[in-house]
């Protein structure tokens, strides 16, 4: 008898996600269809409804339903419809979300901030009912959808259909293990030097025994190495790109001999050493750093859609790959970091296919050629 070749697991790409709009991902009542502007090569954007609650504790809905639970949280209402509201630096809420999910068997949803939502240091995480998991809708769900939103170093203006979270569904588990994600990294490097122009060898690769890929921290060579958030900030305009000075809310940060101390408690962006190339049929996740080498952490989980640092037709003149934006805060102590220190980890994911289009084709306002980039409400500097 022949044995059966297993089936792997695997995220859903483009053309796929297109085809459950209305369906397996659609308007809730009183909200507008989903529309495949919001489609992604392997994720979909979420919109934010016309209403938000202040929230004195976050929760999980295990227990008690969502709005039962905030019944006894909220502390107040604040309407995101016309120019939308103020949400305050230090203070959370609670959004539904303008789209719901009716998952078929098999399904399984996974939701994370999206670039310029980490950027703005806006701390979220997504909430189904009667799930006692955040970032997660299970297999086969039906229901809302809610964020919670904490505003941590800026108060940031929102409104209704801004976008601060995205969504992608597998099946099964598709995370690549460390064996599949160095026999990929041969046969199409995924890791190159800072300067782009040699793929860098396998035993240079930092890989874990559960399929991370370490990034390294890129402090030479960068004037400045990186940004810290100010204090004390006017508003965010987060949907207004090229709103702001960057230096009205950002201070720059120096790394003489590539090293620098973080403060606690204080939020800055950095960029990868290494430059990344996320292949068509692939998609990658950023996760936190291992505590174990380090009182800091990657503040957000993000997510590399398919051709993230990717080129069709690579030029000689053209570094290969992209650096990964690398958002960190420091806890308890004041931090040395130096150059070239592991910050974060990447779990790579094989797709159903390469989708329709690959990450930046027909989104000018990609972070595909990025460096040390700000989000996209603050003008380049």
């Amino acid at each position: 008898m022949t044995p059966t070749t297993p089936v792997l697991g695997q995220l859903l790409v483009d053309r796929e996600l297109e085809a459950l709009l209305g369906t397996a991902i659609r308007g809730a009542p009183g909200a507008s269809a989903p529309g495949r502007d919001q489609v992604a090569p392997a994720s979909v954007d979420l919109r934010l409804s016309g209403e938000a609650w202040r929230i004195r504790a976050g929760f999980l809905p295990a227990a008690e339903s969502v709005e039962s639970r905030l019944a006894q949280l909220a502390l107040g209402r604040l309407s995101l419809e016309g120019q939308g509201a103020v949400l305050e630096r230090g203070c959370a809420y609670l959004v539904a979300l303008e789209e719901e999910l009716e998952l078929p068997p098999g399904l399984k949803g996974r939701f994370n901030p999206r670039s310029s939502t980490g950027r703005c240091d806006i701390f979220t995480r997504v909430l189904c009912e009667g799930h006692a998991r955040f970032d997660e809708a299970p297999a086969g769900y039906r229901g809302r959808v809610w964020i919670e939103i904490a505003p941590l170093s800026f108060p940031v203006r929102l409104k209704r259909g801004d976008r601060l979270a995205q969504l992608r569904l597998a099946r099964g588990q598709a995370a690549l293990s460390s064996d599949e994600l160095r026999a990929l990294h041969e046969r199409t490097p995924l890791c190159f030097d800072a300067g782009g122009t040699r793929a860098l060898a396998s035993h240079e690769l930092l890989l874990d025994e559960q399929g991370g890929l370490a990034l390294r921290v890129g402090l030479a060579g960068r004037e400045p190495a990186g940004w810290r958030a100010g204090a004390h900030t006017d508003v965010v305009e987060f949907a207004r790109e090229g709103a702001h000075a960057v230096h009205d809310f950002w201070e720059p940060v120096h790394a003489r001999d590539g090293r620098c101390i973080l403060e606690p408690g204080s939020f800055y962006v950095f960029a990868s050493r290494e430059r990344l190339r996320v292949p068509p049929a692939y998609a990658a996740e950023m996760l936190p750093v291992d505590v174990g080498i380090g009182e800091l952490r990657s503040n957000y989980a993000g997510f590399f859609d398919n051709g993230f640092g990717w080129r069709e037709r690579d030029r000689a003149e053209q570094p290969a790959g992209t650096p990964a934006v690398l958002e960190v805060r420091a806890h308890d102590l004041p931090f040395l970091v130096e150059d070239g220190q592991a910050f974060c980890r990447l779990h790579f994911f094989r797709c159903s296919g390469r989708p329709e289009r690959l990450y930046g084709e027909g989104r000018p306002r990609s972070y595909q050629d990025q460096d040390l980039t700000l989000a996209r409400c603050f003008r380049r500097a």
